[in-house]
């Protein structure tokens, strides 16, 4: 399991304001090419974001899934991009004052994504998600 942390220049409501919205996906996601459909619910346990993964011309349809929510404070999903496989990955928000200590934790879950080995899966995994809370922090923190 491969862990990032960021201290997010922006309070708890922000960020998640960010992870609510959908549609801003592919905006902070590494990976993620554009938004097909955002379920209506989203993000209640068992709704969906219906994406694209990967780069054009070969782009894969898929979507990612909440597993569990705790609104304001955390999000665990299973992304999927099949064949890759699917994934883990959970969000947790921390508020540090009128800032948020954000934590996203990630593994292969299933798929030709798991016999990569752990260390260097997990190596990946932290290059991809330092990116990705890096530009999650870029949209909270400019948020109005």
């Amino acid at each position: 399991m491969s862990e990032n942390t960021r201290l997010v220049h922006a309070t708890p409501e922000r960020v998640w304001d960010v992870l609510s919205d959908g549609w801003t996906y592919p905006l902070w996601v590494v990976g993620a090419a554009r938004m097909r459909a955002v379920d209506d619910v989203w993000p209640a346990v068992g709704s969906r974001l219906h994406h694209s993964v990967g780069l054009w011309p070969l782009l894969i349809d898929d979507y990612t899934e909440v597993l569990e929510t705790t609104p304001g404070r955390s999000i665990t999903l299973r992304a999927r991009a099949w064949p890759i496989g699917t994934g883990r990955v959970a969000i947790h928000l921390d508020s540090v004052g009128a800032e948020t200590h954000v934590r996203i934790s990630e593994d292969a879950e299933s798929g030709p994504g798991v016999l990569v080995p752990q260390p260097v899966r997990g190596l990946t995994l932290k290059w991809r998600n330092t990116e990705t809370l890096r530009r999650l922090a870029f949209l909270a923190e400019r948020r109005n």
